[in-house]
């Protein structure tokens, strides 16, 4: 586990001349923000400078993004040529990214979601509005699968189909069984301390360079809400 001033931030799974691969560690912003925490973008090219001992500035694209709030698995380009490619397999939903929730109530087995989100930029949230009301809103499209119910919260195997800004959060909150932990789209009765229960957890793609798909799976967090559950694979 890679950490700046003993706060933990980051566990690398996979690297190679192209590529990074990390586990993000939860309430980790990936950018630097108005806050001023330690950022993984920048601990990352830190990281890497100090690794490989690289002289300047160190390139590090940024391909995609989860929330700061949730954790799990995250794919950089340490090239231009990886991050273009990369950059290509997101725009063209090539890859694979499967995600695991816990949420508040019981979902229906499987569901599909569909809702037209609308960002607030300057509040930096998201809500669902109707089609065609709002010229900037965009539609947001996910499946889901319940795994397990234990004690009043359901484990949500869940699966993008498009990629908004908080899509999960969001989308899930507005059917009626918001997620555990989730301060800003939840019921407003999340006691405090408590994580996001949001997981990057399957990630697969092209290597950018070679003939190969490369296919990953985060570990299973440990603490609540997750040790409720039996893990699944």
């Amino acid at each position: 586990m890679h950490s700046t001033d003993d706060v933990p931030l980051f566990e690398p799974v996979f690297e190679d001349n192209h590529l990074l691969v990390v586990y993000k560690l939860p309430n980790v912003p990936v950018q630097e923000d108005a806050s001023g925490d330690p950022d993984l973008l920048n601990a990352l090219k830190a990281y890497i400078k100090e690794k490989y001992n690289k002289p300047g500035n160190v390139f590090l694209g940024m391909v995609h993004r989860i929330d700061r709030p949730a954790s799990g698995l995250m794919v950089f380009a340490r090239t231009s040529k990886a991050a273009s490619r990369l950059s290509d397999q997101f725009r063209r939903r090539d890859l694979s990214k499967e995600y695991l929730a816990v949420v508040e109530g019981a979902p229906p087995a499987r569901a599909e979601l569909r809702d037209f989100l609308l960002k607030d930029v300057a509040k930096n949230r998201v809500r669902v509005v109707r089609s065609g009301n709002e010229r900037a809103a965009k539609e947001a499209r996910l499946s889901l699968r319940s795994c397990a119910h234990e004690g009043g919260l359901s484990l949500l195997h869940v699966c993008l189909e498009t990629g908004r800004p908080h899509q999960i959060r969001v989308q899930c909150a507005h059917a009626g069984y918001p997620l555990w932990g989730d301060y800003k789209y939840g019921d407003g009765n999340q006691p405090q301390g408590r994580n996001l229960a949001l997981l990057s957890w399957k990630l697969a793609f092209m290597h950018p360079t070679r003939d190969e798909q490369l296919s990953f799976q985060a570990t299973w967090p440990e603490g609540a809400p997750w040790d409720r559950f039996d893990p699944i694979s």
